[in-house]
């Protein structure tokens, strides 16, 4: 039985997208654009906001993409590049605000009309005050340490605890009150 490398036609893919093959960067887009565009918009909360942002991110990450050592997943690598454009984007814009609002949620909620969906549950995240989300966001879904989410979005490490703290609750607090407003006991 012969063994096949599962990751050899993506090393050439790779290395035809370094040469500046199109046919091959387009492949390496099409196979990672719906997924980087979710990460995207775990961060920011308008649509075509996150669609710049991740075509942004994809420009950088074909410019820089002769630097991927094939160490670690390829995915991982492009994902990274799309967290940190978001976040740049957000500092650009001076929407990132850390906040210590326990009921920043109460107005919000309101709002709320639907069933308990991938889309409340969004909305409820995309509601988190922006220090909370993007801490939840990094160590919740990304999976980033309270170091490194200090050291990218220069704040304390107490601070990112604590955010993380915050969001927790906060969700925790809407996802309770969204069960029972779905159920008619609220």
């Amino acid at each position: 039985m012969k063994v096949i490398d599962l990751h050899q036609e993506e090393k050439e893919i790779i290395q035809l997208a370094v040469d500046n093959n199109r046919h091959a960067q387009h492949k390496i887009y099409s196979k990672h654009a719906p997924k980087m565009l979710s990460v995207c918009r775990q961060y920011i909360k308008d649509v075509q906001q996150a669609e710049d942002v991740m075509i942004t991110a994809f420009m950088k990450v074909f410019s820089n993409l002769k630097n991927f050592e094939h160490k670690g997943s390829f995915e991982g690598w492009i994902r990274r590049i799309m967290v940190n454009e978001s976040i740049s984007f957000l500092r650009v814009q001076k929407q990132v605000k850390f906040t210590e609002d326990e009921n920043y949620f109460e107005e919000r909620y309101n709002n709320i009309e639907s069933q308990f969906s991938v889309e409340d549950i969004q909305f409820l995240i995309d509601s988190l005050p922006d220090g909370y989300r993007m801490v939840f966001n990094l160590y919740a879904i990304e999976g980033y340490k309270h170091q490194e989410i200090a050291e990218m979005l220069n704040i304390s490490e107490g601070t990112s605890k604590s955010q993380l703290s915050h969001a927790r609750k906060l969700l925790q607090s809407q996802v309770n009150k969204l069960k029972n407003y779905e159920n008619g006991t609220e």
